[in-house]
């Protein structure tokens, strides 16, 4: 009986063999197997008007995060403590059939230091936000060395806006303080983006946090010196960002990994360039990532998928200039140009993953910083996350 039984199994395997060889089988290249098969679908727009609330000017909002069990979003204003102390506002969005039609201020916050003071005028330079399991929030100071402010990111008490900690920060990031800069961050060129690896924690549950940065544009001494070809024009460059992963649990913050962050060549025409903000999608390396342009032309914004998997850990390269062949940077896969939208762009900063959509899809919310600016906008654009 037991022959029987083997003689069955292997005519059967046999069988299979021969329908596998004899059948042509998917082939699923490295692009497909390293970036996820989604894409975006614009919904709408809302321009926030101007306005003052409770004795604060509305404008420079450059970073934004939603809070899930409030149904609420925390929006970042870049406000160096100039026209008002440095601080966030609650924000209420109304996404009725997928649309957005309304938004409203609800409440502002001011940030403290650990002495439970307002940050004093040009001493902080915020730009990122993010909301952690727990309730608190992660705020980058994007860093401007003529104003003397140095990067820092730093967890706040989401209720009263009171500093907790401060993760640390590599040297390599720290400007020097000789008059020609020759390292460091470049001026309101650092920590403009602000992401934490979504975990699916309830609150206070305790559980690590990964959060990510990425620089607006290189270090000082990752600039590849400008030069030019036989016709006199200059060459086109690779702007080499980097970007930072902290692991944060009971123990000090601790850095785990640096990686390359490739800018995309200058747009035609662009003046400016960088990238403005990071959203995570998952727990296995996959980024939404927003890079920024202004020129000519007006504003410009794309969005990459970005995968930091493969790339190569830089965390101990002083410098990035010049060929490096032994470094693997990101990879990275244009998701979508919002030129091709349609609509005039402003100054795209802020970018978060917002509530579901009616149809149970995944809702993107994106932010522009006004600059207080009377002939700039505040700009929400909504989109819907798609996924095959």
């Amino acid at each position: 009986m037991k022959k029987s039984i083997r003689t069955l199994i292997l005519g059967f395997t046999l069988i299979g063999l021969t329908l596998l060889s004899s059948c042509a089988l998917p082939r699923i290249n490295a692009q497909q197997r390293t970036f996820l098969d989604i894409s975006l679908e614009f919904l709408g727009e809302y321009q926030l008007p101007k306005m003052k609330f409770q004795d604060t000017t509305v404008g420079g909002l450059s970073g934004i995060t939603y809070d899930r069990q409030r149904d609420r979003f925390y929006v970042i204003s870049d406000d160096r403590s100039h026209l008002a102390p440095a601080r966030f506002y609650t924000l209420k969005l109304d996404l009725n059939n997928s649309k957005l039609q309304n938004a409203k201020i609800e409440n502002v916050t001011f940030l403290k230091t650990k002495d439970g003071a307002t940050y004093p005028k040009g001493s902080i330079d915020p730009e990122g936000i993010a909301l952690t399991p727990q309730g608190t929030l992660f705020i980058s100071s994007e860093g401007a060395t003529r104003e003397l402010i140095s990067p820092f990111i730093g967890e706040f008490d989401l209720k009263t806006g009171k500093l907790t900690q401060n993760l640390p920060i590599p040297e390599t990031y720290i400007p020097d303080s000789n008059n020609e800069q020759q390292k460091g961050i470049q001026n309101n060129l650092g920590f403009e983006s602000l992401t934490l690896n979504p975990t699916g924690s309830l609150p206070a549950s305790g559980e690590p946090i990964r959060l990510f940065t990425v620089t607006e544009s290189a270090l000082m001494q990752d600039k590849d010196p400008l030069e030019k070809d036989e016709q006199g024009n200059y060459k086109p460059q690779i702007t080499k960002c980097r970007l930072l992963h902290y692991l944060i649990s009971d123990g000090p913050p601790i850095i785990l990994s640096e990686h390359l962050y490739s800018l995309s060549p200058y747009p035609p025409g662009a003046m400016y360039y960088g990238v403005t903000e990071l959203l995570a999608i998952d727990q296995g390396g996959h980024f939404l990532s927003l890079e920024r342009s202004f020129g000519l032309t007006g504003f410009g914004a794309k969005i990459y998928q970005i995968f930091t998997g493969a790339a190569t850990d830089t965390s101990r390269i002083t410098s990035l200039k010049g060929e490096i062949k032994a470094v693997q940077p990101i990879k990275k896969q244009l998701l979508l140009d919002l030129q091709e939208l349609g609509i005039r762009l402003d100054n795209l900063e802020g970018m978060t993953f917002g509530p579901r959509l009616p149809d149970g899809s995944q809702s993107l919310i994106l932010i522009s910083d006004d600059n207080f600016q009377e002939k700039q906008i505040t700009q929400l654009l909504l989109f819907r996350l798609k996924t095959s």
